[in-house]
């Protein structure tokens, strides 16, 4: 139960879903449904086994976004077939199932939320929430940009073509993208926290891109980002997180993204962006790797 099927995805350039479209979507707009593609492709445990094994120990993806399911369901992932161009199975792997537990944990946030249209005056338990540490979700950055700077164990296992995929589509702005397609809704510092925040219609600067993954979940506004201006040939590194929920209930989709989040992440980064122009480096970095034709 649970588990739905996708044949097609109308907005590829031959109408099939494909590994690729979904990596794309979730670094152009981060979106869920993507996310939860790869999930069902790699499973819970495949996921979770992996991160540990490269020292990212306190992470656990325990579910899908945006759909309510039961723990037992998260730990169940679909079938999966892949097909070539003639319309040929390739490879076909059947529905896994986790087994395995996971540290326990006690994390409360908030003192009261919202469950089936009440409120409940108490803290909402995420203890089988999806948590990323923001140490962890920087080192996860730095060992896709810099790979050379964290030790061998640590580096994802993946072709120096697939890692530049990678930091292309991090990079680009949804307006540069052909498949997939996006309209005006989602302008082109959509997922720029940092240096942009919630701007809209403003051109992103064209002498800087940004290399990030963010998120926005119950109040707590996350981007894990690096700044690349080539034209000033300055960078820096910021990874934060703020929680923007002043009264404190959760759940009821009344949080201080506008007010606090966005602000905070828009200035954070002006602000690290000017001093990284004024102060004398000893070492002026390369950053002609990181220079993409964006098409």
């Amino acid at each position: 139960s649970g588990q739905t099927p996708v044949y097609n995805d109308p907005n590829t350039a031959d109408g099939k879903p494909t590994i690729a479209q979904y990596v794309k979507k979730i670094l152009l707009v981060s979106d869920n449904d993507a996310y939860n593609r790869l999930y069902e492709w790699l499973g819970q445990e495949y996921i979770n086994e992996s991160l540990h094994k490269k020292g990212y120990r306190q992470t656990q993806l325990l579910h899908r976004l945006d759909i309510f399911l039961t723990q037992d369901e998260n730990r169940h992932t679909n079938p999966v077939s892949f097909y070539d161009g003639n319309n040929n199975l390739l490879y076909k792997q059947p529905m896994l199932f986790n087994k395995k537990e996971y540290a326990g944990r006690k994390d409360f946030v908030g003192k009261g939320y919202y469950s089936a249209g009440k409120l409940l005056s108490r803290p909402m338990d995420f203890s089988s929430k999806n948590k990323m540490t923001l140490e962890e979700l920087n080192e996860v950055l730095t060992s896709v940009i810099f790979p050379q700077a964290v030790p061998a164990s640590q580096r994802f296992n993946i072709t120096e073509e697939d890692r530049q995929f990678v930091l292309q589509y991090m990079s680009q702005y949804p307006s540069e993208s052909v498949y997939p397609f996006y309209d005006s809704s989602y302008y082109d510092t959509y997922v720029k926290f940092i240096l942009y925040g919630s701007e809209i219609g403003v051109p992103p600067k064209k002498n800087i891109r940004i290399f990030n993954k963010v998120g926005d979940a119950y109040g707590q506004l996350t981007d894990v980002a690096y700044v690349a201006d080539f034209e000033n040939n300055v960078e820096f590194m910021v990874s934060a997180t703020i929680y923007c929920n002043e009264d404190g209930i959760l759940n009821d989709d009344k949080y201080d993204y506008d007010k606090i989040g966005f602000p905070f992440m828009k200035n954070l980064g002006v602000a690290l962006h000017q001093y990284e122009l004024s102060r004398k480096r000893n070492f002026k970095p390369d950053l002609s790797s990181l220079i993409f034709t964006y098409k």
